[in-house]
């Protein structure tokens, strides 16, 4: 099993979330997003453990198990789909969030995310834990 990691499953999994750290432990290969790398660089400019936190984070990339994800003209055709596909459903999500599930869908993955909007989107396989 493969699996994509969303921003909110990252920091559910360095918080030792189990719906999340099961799955990761049960998966063969662990992928992180160049997007949800952003997401997550992001986050730590805005708190107070910069340092602490990319520590972790270099850790966490530095296993052989986890693959960093990057956009490629694949991910481009299936960002127009999803976002075509989304806008005649009436159900617009966050654009990070349709490049994470083209990427998703590209590399044959399940994505790992609390975000319910994500059930839009056709083709995807995602595991949905509870956002606390």
């Amino acid at each position: 099993m493969r699996v994509l990691l969303d921003t909110n499953a990252y920091s559910a999994l360095i918080h030792g979330r189990s719906e999340v750290v099961d799955h990761v432990r049960e998966a063969e290969e662990v992928l992180l997003s160049t997007v949800v790398l952003g997401e997550v660089l992001y986050g730590f400019q805005n708190g107070s453990r910069y340092q602490e936190n990319r520590k972790r984070l270099d850790e966490f990339l530095e296993n052989p198990h986890v693959q960093i994800v990057t956009l490629t003209p694949v991910t481009s055709e299936r960002f127009g789909l999803i976002s075509a596909n989304l806008r005649r459903k009436g159900k617009p999500i966050p654009t990070n969030d349709i490049w994470i599930a083209a990427q998703t869908i590209e590399t044959q993955s399940d994505l790992i995310s609390s975000d319910p909007h994500f059930g839009f989107v056709e083709g995807l396989s995602w595991i949905s834990f509870p956002a606390h």
